[in-house]
């Protein structure tokens, strides 16, 4: 059997070790502080997110969405190849070391989304981006950590607390959308959503959609559309 290959390490600002790891030229993986984050085998949920968030895009003039964590450019690429030529995605990625991963041995993966001209790229945390965006979006896509409950990292909560919630909703333009990716059911958040104004649904998931894999969960949450 051949070995892991060490192709990356950094820091996260929290300070834990971030690696990224290949076996055989064929199955990447994401690890923090030595736990799987994420593995480039399993990412059918991650499309199913993105086909949750944008299915009301597909023929906008311009729409605007914003990807909240890059990981290994699965759902972005889903993002993109449902959105029209015009469209904008802002892509916001905390760890510049992932950044670089998707523009280098991780990018054939997903297809080079980086390189689609549709996308920008902001390097910093997903939640300033939603609080400095009022009004900006027509879809919000996180797949940020493990979702509201099982953080990696404690300081990614406030994505999902009633602030990070009434600023999602503050974000997007009537008739938008919030999809959230999630490791686990968590009741309290879909009520969460509910509270803050939220037309809410859930649907539960297969890591490789009908290929089987661990259980997932996207939560959706969809903002009124304005009165005529």
């Amino acid at each position: 059997m051949k070995p892991w290959e060490l192709l990356g390490q950094t820091r996260t600002p929290d300070g834990s070790e971030m690696s990224l790891t290949v076996h055989d030229n064929d199955e990447y993986v994401i690890l923090v502080n030595g736990q799987t984050l994420m593995s480039s085998r399993t990412h059918g949920s991650e499309e199913a997110l993105a086909a949750s968030g944008c299915r009301h895009t597909a023929t906008m003039r311009q729409p605007r969405v914003l990807v909240g964590g890059l990981g290994m450019g699965f759902t972005l690429r889903a993002t993109l190849d449902l959105l029209p030529p015009d469209a904008i995605v802002t892509v916001a990625e905390l760890v510049p070391a992932i950044v670089d991963w998707n523009r280098g041995p991780l990018a054939p993966l997903a297809g080079h989304p980086l390189k689609d001209k549709r996308v920008r790229v902001a390097v910093e945390d997903v939640g300033r981006t939603v609080r400095s965006h009022p009004d900006e979006f027509d879809a919000i896509l996180l797949d940020v950590d493990n979702g509201p409950v099982a953080f990696t990292a404690p300081s990614n909560h406030g994505l999902y607390d009633n602030a990070g919630v009434a600023a999602a909703y503050a974000a997007l333009r009537p008739g938008g959308s919030l999809a959230v990716w999630s490791a686990s059911e968590n009741r309290k958040f879909e009520q969460r959503l509910h509270f803050h104004g939220f037309t809410e649904q859930i649907d539960r998931v297969r890591a490789r959609l009908k290929k089987g894999g661990a259980r997932h969960v996207i939560f959706l949450g969809v903002k009124p559309a304005a009165r005529s």
